[in-house]
């Protein structure tokens, strides 16, 4: 896949993970190397040149589907008419290949998700 170049000024895709209460927790989900994941987003954001930017967050709510990554458009994919993506189960590095790999592609609003990250979909909560 071809990266999308960003303008200056423009918002790139993101992600927020969700680190609250059950999310990164492992005693939620064992076996799973939370601090590991969330330092494997950060370093493809730092090496991604401005293209990718990733955030944590306190609680984001669905924590019956913890891990919890929102994939947020860029401001061009925005422009397309891309929303954010909540995106449940992320508990494998297939996930984050596919998170990573979607990103790379532009995300939401350019690129359509890949297949299986798309079945790990899911609703954010209501208000």
């Amino acid at each position: 896949m071809t990266p999308v170049p960003i303008r200056y000024g423009a918002r790139p895709c993101s992600l927020v993970v969700c680190r609250g209460c059950c999310c990164g927790d492992g005693r939620k989900n064992p076996g799973t190397d939370h601090a590991g994941q969330l330092a494997r987003l950060r370093e493809a954001a730092a090496a991604s040149g401005g293209r990718l930017a990733v955030r944590t967050s306190d609680c984001l709510g669905p924590c019956a589907q913890a891990n919890i990554v929102v994939v947020q458009p860029s401001t061009e994919g925005r422009r397309r008419g891309g929303r954010a993506a909540w995106v449940g189960f992320t508990l494998d590095e297939d996930c984050l290949d596919d998170i990573l790999a979607w990103t790379a592609a532009g995300g939401p609003g350019i690129a359509p998700p890949p297949a299986t990250l798309a079945l790990q979909m899911i609703d954010p909560p209501k208000n």
